[in-house]
């Protein structure tokens, strides 16, 4: 199962760039987005990148053939990779669920758009390998929980945004 979104946020990239390495806001969204015992491992930008890694307990509320499979609350370990590239950024994610058949990554864009905006693209893919269902599990995540936890970031983006504009 593979989800694109593209969101674009309503400041300059360099803005954008700051709030993705700022380990408050990297914090606050996933408290936002209720996630719990939100740890934030690793958090270190450079020049020409910026690699953040989390882990987090996750409520997820899944349909119940899905029940069989996997827990309603997880650890999720998170590791995002961005490198500066023409101008913009682009990156790599990777989400380990412990303890459970599942494996989520990606791949994440940031250009600049006219003036003070830039534009985010989220390439996520999901594999669940449990026999015969893992499918159906996949099919449900890319139509219901993903595009809901991909639109909670964004927004969670705006608010700090709009709360820390200068």
């Amino acid at each position: 199962m593979k989800v694109t979104e593209t969101h674009t946020y309503a400041a300059a990239i360099d803005v954008v760039q700051d709030m993705f390495a700022d380990e408050s806001f990297v914090r606050a969204k996933y408290e936002g987005m209720g996630h719990r015992d939100v740890v934030i491992d690793e958090c270190t930008r450079t020049d020409d990148g910026l690699v953040i890694r989390s882990t987090r307990e996750v409520e997820i509320d899944l349909p119940g053939f899905a029940k069989r499979f996997i827990q309603p609350v997880n650890t999720m370990v998170q590791t995002d990779t961005w490198t500066a590239a023409d101008g913009g950024w682009t990156g790599t994610f990777d989400v380990e669920v412990q303890g459970a058949p599942v494996r989520i990554s990606g791949t994440m864009g940031l250009t600049p758009g006219d003036g003070d905006s830039c534009t985010q693209e989220v390439a996520m893919t999901m594999d669940v390998k449990v026999p015969l269902a893992g499918g159906k599990i996949a099919d449900w995540a890319g139509k219901n929980d993903v595009p809901k936890t991909l639109a909670a970031e964004f927004a969670a983006g705006d608010a700090w945004l709009a709360d820390h504009a200068s």
